[in-house]
């Protein structure tokens, strides 16, 4: 059968807020019957918005992450449901039952993901429904997707099979795979918020005259990996998608006739190296 799959791109991503506004303005004030009571104007984000900033001035970057309910085919939250509270339809959606769960407050911190969200008023778990009341009624996509004017976010509705071959063509990744959930959200270019880089600019001084040494070959090295990149216009440079404390680098460039500069750089967070002379 085919299933929904959510699929999100961190590098288009503006944190623009037009997914959690249209969660707010299907979701608030309104109730679903079988899918979701309504949901609370302030303190819920069934859409949250990671942000993390990477590197140091002049060469910073940004990245936003937006998290959703992961709709786990091994959903902590059903495990921890009692009376089938939670549930998995056959279209891989996961619904929280707005009757049946009504106390469960412990379903809060079932979710590894943190999606879930304490409703006080109507003492209920919430989360995001992927909008199932409307994909039910025939609507191509939720209503996050159909309002994100970057294309960050994509709905794809694939059988399994399909799926983990667009999972491999497009090389998307699950967010804290070490969870064992088995999501149906996968991220496309992650690394921009899981990960690390090492940026500089390479300079040149010819005859008095300071200028960027565009064209210089900068190569990354650790152990027996090797990567290289060529200065842009500015002299520019970068390595991304580095591991969390994956040890020291060196950094060799070469220019022209130029002795080779070489650098030893630790990376436990992403570096800029700022100017480098050649």
């Amino acid at each position: 059968m085919k299933k929904w799959n959510l699929i999100i791109d961190i590098e288009k991503c503006e944190d623009c807020n037009n997914c959690f506004l249209s969660c707010k303005d299907e979701h608030v004030d309104n109730a679903f019957q079988g899918y979701s009571a309504p949901q609370v104007k302030h303190g819920h984000r069934w859409v949250n918005i990671m942000r993390k900033e990477r590197g140091q001035f002049p060469q910073i970057d940004v990245a936003y992450m937006p998290v959703f309910c992961m709709h786990c085919d091994n959903a902590p939250c059903i495990k921890a449901a009692k009376d089938g509270a939670v549930y998995k339809r056959d279209d891989g959606i996961v619904i929280i039952d707005p009757v049946k769960a009504q106390g469960q407050k412990h379903l809060v911190d079932a979710c590894p993901y943190g999606a879930i969200w304490w409703n006080e008023e109507h003492s209920l778990p919430q989360k995001c429904t992927l909008c199932a009341h409307l994909l039910d009624q025939g609507w191509k996509e939720p209503r996050c997707v159909q309002a994100c004017p970057t294309g960050a976010l994509h709905i794809v509705r694939a059988e399994d099979g399909e799926m983990q071959e667009i999972v491999k063509s497009e090389t998307l990744e699950i967010l804290h795979p070490e969870y064992h959930t088995k999501p149906r959200v996968f991220y496309k270019n992650l690394y921009r918020y899981t990960h690390y880089f090492i940026a500089g600019s390479v300079a040149v001084e010819k005859d008095g005259i300071s200028d960027c040494a565009q064209g210089a070959v900068v190569t990354l090295i650790k152990d027996s990996e090797k990567r290289q990149a060529i200065t842009d216009t500015f002299g520019d440079f970068k390595f991304d998608g580095l591991p969390e404390n994956s040890g020291t680098y060196r950094v060799e460039i070469t220019y022209e006739d130029r002795t080779m500069k070489t650098l030893e750089v630790g990376v436990d967070k992403s570096v800029s190296l700022g100017t480098v002379w050649v």
